[in-house]
């Protein structure tokens, strides 16, 4: 696969904003993802062999995204 990886930040909140009113956030959920990363795991998940290529940065998500993709990788070979 060659694609993006990247890692998705989703904060929860109460309710949607109204226009001009500032909502503060609950939580910060991190969740590995990027549409050549998604179909990557996603082909191991139904058997095939796969290898991904893409540019990741050196950014404090770097290690947890490329972590994410070793894990699925990792539960594949063991069914």
């Amino acid at each position: 696969m060659l694609g993006s990886l990247n890692m998705d930040l989703v904060v929860t909140m109460p309710h949607l904003p109204q226009p001009g009113e500032t909502v503060l956030g609950e939580r910060l959920g991190r969740y590995p993802g990027g549409k050549g990363a998604n179909q990557a795991v996603a082909a191991a998940r139904l058997g095939a062999n796969v290898a991904m290529v893409g540019a990741v940065g050196s950014d404090p998500f770097a290690e947890e995204a490329l972590a994410g993709l070793r894990e699925a990788g990792r539960s594949d070979r063991r069914r």
